[in-house]
């Protein structure tokens, strides 16, 4: 159960690799704009969930704090990297924001019945090793004059991983949710772009296909597996295994062409893929046993997670 919850929750790092390469494709569409319609796009599962089984409706019905650290979560993060973005170099941003996996490896120590071993944190260091080799492929300049950008970087990271913990505690929690996560984001996003950007649309029916990729996929889907892997999976190797996101996504553009193979992600594999394999070095020995029909079962009471299922098919 653990297992499959794990390389469920890890299904949403891939995702997320997809990130830059249809973002790309996406077009000129200003970041809020962007988010306003992704998110939107990516409660639409949910909702076509909750009209064929009006039942769960009555699953959205969750403690105040459930709600604030979901919308917190989605939101609160994308405001302060777009924030970061806005008042900071990409490069720099990027890798200050990118902290999270190693905040939720070093959190997880917190959270009931959880040890941290000093291989989950030796793998999510070699991670963020593989990151800084593929980020700063182009050099690393922290400058103090773009203080408020780096700020708010390290902001996002500590909201996400922040989320990521706290989802964790709230295991009872339908991944149901979520998808009111995604409709206030998508509200609130709104509001940012009507009060910060000019509205820009797409340009070509491609422009548009990107945008509804990522409104399924990594601005979508990836919220639910990664809300059912961090409750129900190993959250530490999921954590060090989010490294493995910016190595794809950097694979990705080269496979398509909007980059160039190099030595750096050659040496950033190595740290990557080594540094996930020595935080899950304990899931590798450990026997799995075979799965009882109670167990099965168990997966499909009410207020399990039957979203999921959904976006499989």
């Amino acid at each position: 159960m653990k297992l499959r919850a794990t390389l469920i929750g890890f299904t949403a790092i891939l995702m997320w690799s997809f990130l830059a390469l249809l973002t790309a494709a996406s077009g000129k569409m200003p970041p809020f704009q962007l988010s306003t319609i992704c998110f939107a796009i990516g409660s639409i599962p949910g909702l076509v969930v909750f009209i064929l089984n009006p039942s769960r409706l009555a699953l959205l019905k969750q403690p105040a704090k459930v709600w604030v650290t979901g919308i917190a979560g989605l939101f609160g993060y994308h405001f302060l990297y777009f924030t970061a973005l806005r008042n900071a170099p990409a490069v720099e941003a990027g890798l200050v924001a990118y902290l999270w996996p190693l905040l939720i490896v070093v959190g997880s120590a917190l959270l009931p019945g959880e040890r941290l071993r000093w291989y989950h944190l030796a793998g999510a260091v070699a991670g963020l090793c593989g990151t800084f080799l593929i980020v700063g492929r182009n050099g690393i300049d922290f400058d103090g004059v773009y203080a408020v950008g780096y700020g708010a970087a390290f902001l996002s990271a500590f909201t996400w991983s922040g989320y990521s913990l706290l989802t964790r505690r709230f295991n009872a929690v339908s991944t149901d949710v979520v998808t009111g996560f995604c409709l206030a984001t998508s509200i609130l996003s709104l509001f940012c772009h009507l009060g910060l950007e000019t509205t820009v649309w797409p340009e070509t029916g491609f422009e548009w296909v990107a945008v509804i990729g990522l409104g399924l996929f990594p601005v979508g889907a990836a919220f639910y597996v990664w809300d059912y892997g961090v409750k129900n999976g190993d959250i530490q190797i999921l954590g060090a295994a989010s490294y493995t996101a910016p190595l794809l996504s950097t694979l990705i553009l080269v496979l398509f062409g909007f980059a160039e193979p190099s030595w750096r992600i050659a040496l950033a594999c190595l740290f990557v893929t080594g540094g996930a394999v020595l935080a899950a070095q304990e899931m590798f020995r450990r026997k799995i046993p075979a799965q009882s029909a109670a167990s099965e079962q168990d997966d499909f009471r009410p207020g399990r997670p039957k979203i999921i299922l959904f976006y499989i098919i």
